[in-house]
């Protein structure tokens, strides 16, 4: 089946003024997780449920590129008392694995369908992963390791072909905790021959949802959410479907954070784990803002005005680059003056531009972001570059007087769950204007 997009061509979020803002907001799943596990059913038949899937852009498209090679999906709206759908994923083994061109290139997460493709299947022809445009985010590491463990590669201009007679298990040593290639060796070292090392493994609540779910599959993996996994592969046949809940969206949950943070008042954000979010709430909370944690969400209550403080992204439990935009947007009306440093992708400093279009005093020096608080945000047409910083000019411009417009939100739809609804919730000025279908 072809899964219908939800975004027209031409749509635009408008938002006005607004707070203080209250109420509760549930959070769904995660979409850096749940196109990793989706990509987890191809290495062994039968039947899957993915459970708490956020209704986004992005599981279309992936689950678009999955029916391509194979898998059959059909979708469920959610139950009573449930926040995502449910993603029916069967797998019956008549997988080909060639990933179509113009399927691959549209989202990045499709070279996680590398490993389990060569762990499974002994080949992969796919194109290079597309998605958001950050500047140089190479697949080196991924390829390295795979070639560790047994496979060859052929990379062109138009995509990678990898085969392999059979993988091995290897000792494999990443130069930094890269998430996609910890997944992808993940992947391939659970069918693999032997035993696989990987050290200086990412550990985001992400890489843990995909190991909980491997494991319960029938997968032999030790060392979960530390800096060094030991898989020992498995005979794919020995596999079997299961039923998994997709981890709560952390990035989701710090965009709710942010917007009571500029608009001021107290919000409920119902699901969201604070202990993936730790390092980053110690942030929120050095610039005045003040939190009540228990098992079920958190409440986050907006000081009078924002202070400013330094901030830099690192690998988990760092800070995650995908809370920066947030981070510049609350700096920007925060008292004082704050530096926001970026360590993981140079490029992800392009939607400045568009925050000083709203008035923001923002000065970028390589990679450093010097955020200077200004007295008022203003409101002004501005356009979407990406998913987050998308979603943080919604939140912005909810701070702004005036009216602020936001267009190509077809990358806030790639990886928000009605972003409007949910902020409407809450007491935000805010509507989508729809455009043309696509």
């Amino acid at each position: 089946m072809t899964f219908e997009p939800h975004t027209r061509d031409g749509d635009v979020i408008v938002a006005a003024k607004s707070g203080p803002l209250s109420g509760e907001v549930v959070v769904p799943g995660a979409k850096n997780s749940v196109l990793k596990l989706m990509a987890a059913t191809l290495l062994a038949d039968g039947q899957y449920v993915l459970t708490n899937v956020p209704v986004i852009e992005d599981v279309a498209i992936m689950a678009d590129l999955l029916t391509a090679v194979g898998l059959q999906i059909e979708v469920q709206p959610a139950r009573v008392g449930e926040v995502g759908q449910h993603l029916v994923i069967r797998n019956t083994g008549a997988i080909t694995p060639v990933a179509p061109f113009e399927l691959a290139d549209r989202i990045r997460a499709s070279v996680n369908l590398v490993g389990p493709l060569l762990g499974r299947f002994g080949h992969i022809d796919i194109a290079l992963p597309g998605g958001d445009d950050f500047g140089g985010r190479p697949i080196d590491m991924h390829l390295r390791g795979l070639e560790a463990m047994g496979a060859q590669f052929d990379i062109t201009s138009e995509g990678i072909v990898g085969h392999c007679a059979e993988l091995r298990g290897a000792e494999i040593e990443f130069d930094f905790p890269s998430v996609g290639a910890t997944e992808n060796i993940l992947m391939a070292a659970v069918v693999a021959n032997g035993e696989t090392t990987i050290r200086n493994a990412a550990r985001e609540p992400e890489i843990v949802d995909l190991c909980t779910m491997l494991r319960a599959m029938g997968c032999r993996i030790q060392g979960i959410g530390t800096a060094i996994l030991v898989i020992t592969g498995v005979a794919a046949a020995s596999l079997q479907a299961v039923t998994h809940e997709v981890v709560t969206d952390r990035v989701q949950a710090a965009t709710y954070i942010a917007a009571v943070g500029m608009c001021g008042g107290s919000i409920r954000v119902q699901r969201a784990n604070a202990s993936h979010m730790g390092m980053m709430l110690t942030r929120f909370t050095d610039m005045g803002m003040r939190f009540d944690i228990d098992d079920d969400g958190i409440t986050a209550t907006a000081p009078e005005q924002l202070t400013a403080v330094n901030v830099s992204t690192l690998p988990y439990p760092g800070v995650a680059t995908d809370y920066k935009p947030l981070v510049v947007a609350m700096l920007s009306l925060a008292s004082g003056v704050g530096i926001v440093t970026e360590n993981l992708y140079p490029g992800r400093f392009r939607y400045v531009e568009e925050l000083r279009k709203l008035g923001a005093d923002i000065t970028i020096d390589g990679h450093h972001a010097v955020v200077r608080g200004v007295g008022h945000l203003h409101g002004a047409s501005v356009i979407a570059p990406d998913i987050r910083a998308g979603a943080t000019l919604v939140v912005a411009g909810l701070a702004a007087s005036g009216i602020t417009e936001v267009s190509d939100v077809f990358h806030i739809d790639r990886g928000y769950d009605d972003l409007v609804g949910r902020l409407a919730g809450l007491g935000a000025s805010i509507s989508r204007i729809s455009g043309s279908p696509s």
